[in-house]
């Protein structure tokens, strides 16, 4: 008879063994299954099948075979790195730093995931940081050098979809995505970016003035229908004033860079034009009030016809009622076209007048260009004679400057004469002068003949005293030669004395006077012409 006992502990041995190798089995599946949490990517790795390299799983979970194989977490936190690139080249050459910050994180795309498990997969969040800038300024750069500052800044969409375009298909390569771009204040090392913003001000606070005058115009339009002409004429005037100023000022500028006569001709030109746009706005807001009266009037009349007509159609029979009705509108109609009459003639005489005002204001402008011509002709020759006066003055002066140069030349060179005269003369004056005036001797006696040769004497008449002997005709001929030059005293005088062929100064005892003695004559005495003796 078999053991019953013991068969129970040998079943009993077989049945716990089975339930501890199950739940053995049982701990080591539930263990080895993975449950991938939303932020993460697990990554199965060893043999997978289907010759990958790893299977990525977001959501879920997945059984890891035990030593075949082995799994990773790769987190998808973003990631933002600060990207401070300088120096890059835009398309018109000039260098531009670009601050900015992208966000990055591993893609949950099955075909992008792939590529973060085999090149990702064991680094930590620094190491990916790396790899990830270095792709980023490299595009970055790229992107830059097909743009200009223009497009750069002015146009960020556009830019942020190409740095979008090309950074992120080459961060899928690492299993990346782009999540942001955030391009901070752009700088170039130049300031053309800060001229472009300047400019750009500008335009916005010119256009912003511009909007404002609009307005403000619009405003004084719209003040000016409510009162009427005064404040049309008020607004008109103000916005003529301000066209006024602005092309004065543009006159002005012209007359710096032009001749006095275009800036004169010019500011007539801008007077006349002005003169005219006056007349003009004038005579347009005359016609635009006379045709508000005139249709003023026939709404009034046309209102008082519609009432008349009422009040007759209440208060009399339908055939008074129609007759009163035809009357009112017939005197209704009289008085639209009187009205209409009043208003077309108002038309004629504002264009008459408007058209009197040009003609008149362009005779003035031509009467006025008229007068500059003649002022600036007048100008330009006052000009011309004041530059031909200045210029004979010149003239005059540089001759007097020539002669004086000459002058002190000649008496320059007569000093430096004297002087070699004065030392050839073994340095004594006296000797000197005497040289000097023998030279002079030859003019002196020209001088004395040229005395007597320009006397026109037909006949001389002496009176003799009777005694016979010829004493008053030889008296009368010593008084005439005394009248000459005395040559010899000049002689005497410089310390010289003369040859004895130009006569002497001798004594005489009688009465104690000098008498000089005449030199002989070179011709015969026949020669002599005979004195006439009166008696």
């Amino acid at each position: 008879m078999p053991d019953i006992g013991g068969m129970s502990t040998a079943l009993l041995g077989i049945i716990f063994a089975s339930v501890v190798a199950l739940l053995i089995l049982l701990f080591i599946i539930v263990s080895q299954y993975k449950r991938c949490p939303s932020n993460r990517i697990l990554v199965i790795y060893g043999k997978v099948g289907g010759g990958r390299s790893a299977r990525c799983i977001h959501g879920g979970g997945a059984f890891v075979i035990p030593v075949i194989q082995d799994y990773q977490f790769l987190s998808l936190q973003p990631m933002p790195i600060e990207i401070n690139l300088t120096g890059a080249l835009s398309k018109q050459n000039i260098r531009v730093n670009v601050p900015s910050t992208f966000t990055v994180a591993i893609s949950t795309d099955p075909r992008i995931m792939n590529n973060a498990a085999e090149r990702l997969l064991g680094l930590d969040e620094r190491q990916i940081k790396e790899q990830a800038q270095e792709i980023i300024l490299g595009q970055l750069r790229l992107v830059i050098a097909t743009l200009t500052i223009e497009e750069i800044n002015r146009d960020r969409e556009v830019f942020l979809q190409q740095v979008n375009k090309n950074v992120a298909a080459e961060l899928h390569k690492l299993g990346l995505e782009l999540l942001n771009v955030n391009v901070r204040d752009i700088t170039d090392a130049s300031g053309y970016i800060e001229a472009i913003g300047k400019k750009s001000a500008a335009e916005a606070i010119n256009k912003a003035r511009v909007e404002v005058a609009e307005q403000e115009r619009f405003g004084a339009v719209g003040e000016a229908k409510a009162v009427r002409e005064r404040t049309v004429q008020v607004a008109l005037e103000t916005t003529e004033t301000e066209k006024g100023q602005k092309e004065a000022e543009r006159e002005m500028r012209i007359a710096t860079s032009q001749l006095e006569a275009e800036a004169a001709i010019s500011e007539a030109q801008a007077n006349r034009k002005k003169t005219i746009e006056i007349a003009a706005e004038r005579a347009e807001a005359e016609v635009g009030l006379k045709r508000a009266e005139a249709q003023q009037r026939i709404s009034v009349a046309e209102l008082e016809a519609e009432t008349a007509a009422k009040e007759n159609a209440s208060r009399a029979t339908v055939i008074e009622s129609n007759a009163t009705l035809a009357e009112r509108q017939a005197m209704a109609q009289q008085r639209a076209e009187v009205a209409k009459a009043n208003a077309e003639r108002e038309i004629l005489i504002a264009q008459r007048q408007r058209e009197t005002a040009l003609l008149e204001k362009e005779e003035l402008v031509r009467q006025e260009i008229e007068k500059l011509k003649r002022q600036v002709d007048a100008d330009a020759e006052a000009e011309r004679i004041r530059r031909v006066a200045q210029g004979e003055a010149d003239a005059i002066l540089l001759k007097y400057k020539a002669d004086a140069d000459g002058l002190k030349q000649l008496l320059l060179a007569k000093a430096e004469g004297y002087h070699n005269i004065i030392r050839a003369c073994g340095n004594d004056p006296n000797t000197a002068a005497k040289l000097l005036l023998l030279e002079k001797l030859e003019a002196i006696v020209d001088k004395q003949v040229e005395a007597i040769s320009n006397l026109k004497i037909d006949k001389i008449t002496v009176w003799d005293g009777g005694n016979g002997d010829g004493s008053a005709t030889s008296q009368f001929i010593r008084n005439f030669v005394s009248a000459l030059p005395p040559l010899q005293e000049i002689a005497r005088q410089a310390g010289m004395e003369l040859p004895a062929y130009l006569g002497s100064i001798v004594e005489s005892g009688a009465n104690g006077k000098t008498e000089k003695a005449l030199p002989r004559p070179a011709v015969t005495p026949a020669a002599k012409p005979p004195a006439t003796k009166e008696g």
